[in-house]
């Protein structure tokens, strides 16, 4: 690898580490590869250009140094790419940390979602959500993205994010439950799964009118949520939320 011909042809020279190598063609995965550049595109843009969206970058380092996303690629550069599982020890902050993981979620990850709410997160997700309004929401209310659609992830207002690359809803929520370091909050099973919204305890009492006569039967302790007045309790969809997330925890 001869660094000056690298730059007099006008090239950089790009390695990309960990599951980042998923986002680019197999050729240059797990190597290095050259790309053109003429001293004007910023970093952050030209490695979008391979393949890699900005929100899975946790480090970059060129030259052995590391910089941010406005470095300016010049020919000859050698640049190391690293996750953000990877890169806990960089010295430059890509992004300023986030005070609490709250999300927005794709068309795609509707289980997922529900799944999140069930560990108490807050997590935005609408079946008809264009692009456009997620990345707003991403970037407006400082959100992590969740997506399976890379060039949404790409787009430039959003900050936080990470495709899933899991297609089981089962094992998305452990993907993503590692990917953050995600534990049950104190609102586990406490938010409404139809809206997001918390739910609170109500008397039996006040809503046995609602129930299935069943639900009425053999039911005691329930909940509502305080916006769109769903309510919750006990049974076996209960149980067996429970379990799935129990596992989920334990493979995490």
């Amino acid at each position: 690898m001869n660094i000056t011909t690298v730059q007099e042809r006008g090239l950089a020279l790009i390695r990309v580490y960990g599951d980042l190598n998923d986002f680019l063609l197999p050729g240059r995965r797990e190597t290095w590869f050259e790309r053109p550049c003429k001293g004007h595109e910023t970093i952050k843009n030209l490695i979008e250009t391979c393949g890699v969206p900005h929100p899975e970058i946790g480090a970059l380092i060129v030259g052995g140094h590391p910089v941010t996303f406005d470095y300016p690629v010049q020919p000859g550069d050698m640049i190391e790419v690293f996750p953000i599982t990877m890169a806990s020890a960089s010295p430059v902050a890509l992004r300023p940390p986030l005070d609490e993981p709250r999300f927005v979620l794709d068309t795609h990850l509707g289980r997922l979602a529900a799944y999140l709410r069930m560990l108490g997160y807050d997590s935005l997700y609408w079946n008809d959500a264009h692009d456009a309004e997620l990345a707003r929401l991403a970037g407006e209310e400082r959100r992590i993205l969740l997506t399976r659609d890379r060039e949404l992830l790409k787009r430039s207002i959003v900050v936080y994010g990470s495709f899933v690359r899991e297609v089981i809803p089962a094992r998305q929520i452990v993907e993503v439950m590692r990917r953050f370091d995600l534990t049950p909050t104190s609102t586990v099973f406490q938010r409404c799964m139809r809206c997001n919204s918390l739910t609170m305890a109500v008397e039996k009492a006040d809503i046995e009118h609602l129930l299935e006569p069943r639900t009425r039967l053999y039911f005691d302790t329930f909940r509502r949520c305080i916006v769109c007045g769903k309510i919750y309790w006990q049974g076996s969809h209960y149980t067996r939320m429970a379990t799935l997330l129990e596992h989920a925890i334990r493979l995490k």
